[in-house]
């Protein structure tokens, strides 16, 4: 049975939003992630994951939040142009690198970054 007490006691819903997407940085860890990870499928994460995840990170560190998945789009296709752009990041990323990503990553996702038409291929 739901218990409204107990939703509103909990300390995690503190610090992230209905869809599960943190806040800020400040209640991240590697070890959140990495649950995380295995939550969404996808397994142990890798030095590829760990490079988009920190890549991510400073993206909204430096920035903030972005106002449109488009815009962490272009930045991490530009980062990770070497490596294939686009196509590697979904890979590493199948739910979409900027959305499952920034999940990942304990970032805001930014504004349609779920928007099927964008791409999200769950």
């Amino acid at each position: 049975m739901l218990d409204i007490n107990h939703i509103i006691n909990e300390p995690e819903h503190d610090r992230i939003d209905p869809e599960g997407h943190m806040y800020d940085l400040e209640h991240w860890s590697p070890l959140t992630a990495t649950e995380l990870a295995r939550e969404e499928g996808i397994g142990e994460l890798t030095e590829a994951h760990w490079h988009v995840i920190y890549a991510l990170r400073n993206l909204y560190r430096e920035n903030g939040r972005a106002s449109s998945a488009r815009v962490v789009m272009r930045m991490l296709e530009q980062d990770f142009a070497d490596e294939g752009g686009r196509r590697y990041l979904y890979e590493l990323f199948p739910k979409g690198p900027v959305s499952q990503g920034s999940r990942l990553a304990g970032v805001p996702v930014p504004p349609y970054a779920s928007d099927p038409s964008f791409g999200w291929a769950g």
